[in-house]
């Protein structure tokens, strides 16, 4: 059955081929669970979501920058407001470079309120001689390995989502009630920041804004009352890998009859269910949101170009955002071809570089990790190559996290592997952390600038 020859609705994708789905225990709680969900408001709206669109198809034609990043998976025991908080300000400070160094508008989606699901590579683990359930996220099972802890239970969706809802009214309260002004910029340098040379770069453009805005004051523009200057606009995004929860959320909107996935203003397919006869691509091609793929080194040409038309068979600007993920050592022999292939189809998408996936290892220490040099080679390269190729870097996607963590080696403290045991806290991927964020900011602003 083609992913094309059918009418599409919300439900459509259940008779299609499924992976990375959890091991229900019981399937009728699982449906009733979706039922429930069905029944509760929406966490975003849909004319958010085509703001978020319009913001994308300027990344496409070049006009704006895609910074897109968070955590690699939301620990429910994490949604607090500090924990959102410096988050959502180390993505201001990157924002306020990229924009003020980079000279671009910058487009700000956080892999927040919704990134609570994960595909594994297996079903199960070895935990200490015991077969377990694979972690596959807090909206799914937990982190203990112990048999209770990791059953899937469909009612941690119906947390997910109110602890999602939460996290959308912290984001809304900070991006519009005064926190995101830009006469605020000082006060988002962290305080492990603040006495790197990172930090003090930052301070120092942080003065030149002060500068200009009090410049704007003295010939008699009222400051405060420029939305621009006030609030910020902020998009959440995650993986939608939990197909119910996914067709739970998604509603018809009143003044478009348009189908759009109200869990969140940008939803992505990845890498382990992008078939393009598989039902997370059959869920995708309907919902009209801004829709992101992420592609890894084993990609094939032909299937490819299947993907993107089906994806957006009308060649909508800012509809599809393709997140490549090769690693530094890779890209240069993947992604050209990649290029090459998706200007052949003629369909309009946002290229986007995620540049942490490729280059994850294993440190003598045992703790998974990501070099901070391998990190902005991948950067560097992704730019390069679409320079030569006269297509447009449109944006980055990162792991990362507002809290002084050792999870990523390299950047300006330079992180040993040895240091990682430091603060290494994330339950599933590593993350970069503020200061290093910060510092790949200044690093692309200069590419942008060029």
């Amino acid at each position: 059955m083609s992913a094309n020859s059918s009418v599409w609705n919300k439900t459509s994708w259940r008779d299609f081929p499924v992976v990375q789905q959890p091991n229900w225990p019981d399937r009728d709680v699982h449906e009733q669970t979706v039922q429930e969900l069905s029944d509760l408001p929406p966490l975003v709206f849909a004319g958010e979501i085509r703001a978020l669109k319009q913001q994308l198809a300027l990344a496409a034609e070049g006009k704006a920058f895609l910074l897109q990043g968070g955590d690699c998976a939301e620990d429910f025991g994490r949604c607090t407001a500090p924990a959102v908080r410096e988050l959502l300000k180390v993505i201001l400070q990157m924002t306020v470079v990229l924009g003020y160094a980079g000279g671009k508008q910058v487009v700000k989606v956080g892999r927040m309120a919704g990134q609570y699901a994960k595909p594994r590579s297996s079903d199960t683990e070895m935990v200490d001689g015991v077969e377990l359930p694979s972690y596959r996220g807090d909206m799914v099972n937990g982190i203990e390995a112990t048999p209770e802890d990791r059953r899937p239970d469909p009612q941690r969706m119906v947390k997910g989502y109110h602890l999602a809802c939460a996290t959308m009214n912290i984001l809304r309260a900070f991006t519009r009630g005064g926190y995101a002004a830009l006469d605020r910029v000082h006060a988002w340098n962290n305080e492990f920041v603040k006495g790197s040379p990172q930090g003090q770069m930052y301070d120092k453009v942080a003065r030149q804004i002060d500068q200009a805005i009090n410049f704007m004051r003295v010939v008699g523009l009222d400051t405060d009352n420029i939305p621009q200057l006030q609030q910020a606009s902020f998009f959440t995004s995650h993986e939608a890998l939990l197909l119910g929860y996914e067709e739970a959320m998604t509603r018809q909107d009143s003044t478009t009859g348009g189908w759009y996935d109200c869990s969140a203003h940008m939803v992505w397919i990845g890498e382990r269910t992008r078939q393009v006869d598989g039902a997370h691509v059959e869920f995708f091609r309907g919902i009209l949101n801004p829709i992101g793929v992420k592609i890894g080194p084993d990609y094939d040409v032909e299937n490819i170009k299947k993907l993107v038309t089906t994806l957006n068979a009308d060649k909508e600007p800012g509809r599809l955002t393709l997140i490549t993920r090769f690693g530094a050592k890779k890209i240069e022999k993947y992604l050209p071809e990649l290029v090459r292939a998706v200007k052949e189809t003629g369909v309009p998408v946002v290229w986007c570089c995620d540049p942490m996936h490729g280059n994850t290892y294993t440190a003598e220490t045992g703790l998974k990790t990501r070099n901070f040099d391998d990190i902005l080679h991948e950067i560097r390269s992704f730019f390069e190559i679409h320079w030569a190729e006269g297509t447009i870097p449109g944006g980055v996607h990162f792991e990362m996290t507002g809290d002084n963590v050792t999870e990523c080696t390299g950047g300006g403290r330079n992180i040993s592997d040895e240091g990682l045991r430091r603060n290494y806290q994330t339950n599933c991927d590593p993350r970069l952390n503020a200061e290093q964020s910060l510092e790949l900011a200044f690093q692309i602003a200069e590419m942008i600038r060029n």
